[in-house]
């Protein structure tokens, strides 16, 4: 029998410890194993790309190429409606190459000072690309969308990035002020990672279950 590629981890390419914690909470009850590119050394790729998409493959490329494995990337951001759809792909380094989460949340809220409710809409989008190996031609490519409103001061502790400051209206409060299964329902990353999953539990049925 031909062994599964999802018999062996595939590595993620990301370093963000947020990003980690969900996706594996969302793996949880599946023998789809992932593992962070750190544990093979691979540094952050450079996001040259002008979109979600080409910014996901670029780093999926990357770790697949260094590590020799099949990859998962994620590349998602934070559109808000009254800043022309910024912070968009830039959201990680809103403030600065080097900004931290309360850097970027503290120039979001500056940019929208005097922005009424109505106007503050946004939404985080998320695409998951799955690349077998480094030269793969056809990446499985899933996306997600997440609609709410951008608060006028953060709260809640959950969470990471914008959700302390993301309302979700169907909850009545801050992403951040989520339980984290709650949050892996509704949000952009848990919509995208549940389309992979059955894209790849399709291809490959031996991961699903014995």
């Amino acid at each position: 029998m031909i062994r599964s590629p999802l018999a062996e981890p595939i590595v993620l390419a990301s370093n963000n410890a947020g990003k980690v914690r969900e996706l594996n909470q969302l793996l949880a009850d599946t023998r789809i194993n992932v593992v962070p590119q750190r544990d093979f050394g691979i540094p952050d790729a450079a996001e040259t790309g002008l979109t979600f998409v080409e910014n996901a493959i670029i780093k999926a490329r990357q770790a697949a190429r260094l590590s020799g494995r099949p990859a998962i990337a994620d590349d998602s951001g934070l559109e808000v409606d009254a800043l022309g759809g910024a912070p968009g792909i830039h959201s990680a380094r809103y403030a600065g190459a080097q900004a931290s989460d309360a850097d970027n949340l503290k120039k979001l809220l500056a940019e929208l000072e005097g922005v009424d409710e109505p106007l503050r809409s946004a939404r985080f989008h998320c695409v998951l690309v799955y690349l077998a190996h480094a030269h793969d031609p056809t990446p499985l490519i899933c996306q997600g969308t997440w609609e709410g409103r951008i608060l006028r001061a953060a709260r809640g502790e959950h969470g990471f990035g914008y959700d302390p400051i993301f309302w979700v209206p169907t909850h009545g409060c801050s992403s951040a002020e989520l339980e984290p299964a709650i949050k892996n329902q509704l949000s952009h990353r848990g919509q995208a990672l549940r389309c992979l999953r059955e894209r790849l539990e399709a291809a490959h049925p031996v991961a699903s279950g014995d």
